[in-house]
């Protein structure tokens, strides 16, 4: 088969497969979604206890994050679905879900961590000076300013954790990683295209988030 014929092919093949490949893209993106919105609030939460002054909050912390950033992201997955079953049924969705989101939110809160700990102590310190507790300088002055500095690192771990969903086609969740799977498996003959359709759209949706980061980070103006 000549270059051409099999580009035809490939092309006639990438439009056939759309409508099951659009159904898998957006489960792949409500999965990401949860997973990180999941994840922004728990490293948020962990990222206070790393700079607290509490001994036992920064114990707690560091457990966390050394535990999870030190074991498979699969291996997490994996536990949650699996080793939880005999205790609870946990839907395939929210096991992947809050498997990526434990995994995220070890990754977020030290971006969180580094966001506020980049900002100028003399602005607390103002805070306090004039009568504000330490959540409201927290919540008014330094979580605003730091955010804006987190975005671009919240943008790629946003990224990294949308390429890391196709792990949940190990749960069966037919996101865009199996459903190629099962397609190549129905379709032996094919199987190399379509895991080339499944790249295709994991690319596109890549480059549309990055787009987008780029565009909130300007209109933040972030430094």
């Amino acid at each position: 088969m000549g270059i051409i014929e099999y580009a035809v092919d490939f092309y006639s093949l990438l439009v056939k497969s759309y409508p099951i490949f659009i159904q898998a893209t957006a489960l792949t993106l409500r999965l990401t979604v949860a997973a990180l919105g999941i994840g922004i609030l728990i490293g948020l939460v962990f990222a206070m206890m790393k700079i607290s002054k509490n001994r036992f909050f920064n114990a707690i912390a560091d457990g966390y994050i050394t535990v999870i950033r030190g074991t498979p992201l699969i291996v997490q997955i994996f536990w949650i679905y699996y080793g939880l079953a005999p205790i609870i049924n946990v839907p395939a969705f929210w096991a992947a879900s809050l498997a990526l989101a434990v995994h995220n939110g070890a990754y977020i809160a030290e971006i969180f961590r580094g966001g506020i700990q980049s900002i100028n102590r003399g602005q607390m310190e103002a805070a306090r000076s004039v009568g504000m507790t330490y959540g409201l300088a927290m919540r008014r002055i330094v979580l605003p300013q730091a955010f804006k500095r987190c975005i671009p690192p919240l943008g790629n771990q946003f990224i990294i954790g949308l390429k890391d969903s196709s792990l949940a086609a190990f749960v069966t969740m037919p996101e865009l990683f199996m459903t190629a799977m099962r397609r190549a498996a129905n379709q032996p003959g094919n199987a190399l295209e379509y895991y080339t359709i499944a790249g295709l759209y994991y690319l596109a949706l890549v480059v549309v988030f990055a787009f987008l980061v780029k565009k909130l980070e300007r209109r933040l103006d972030v430094d």
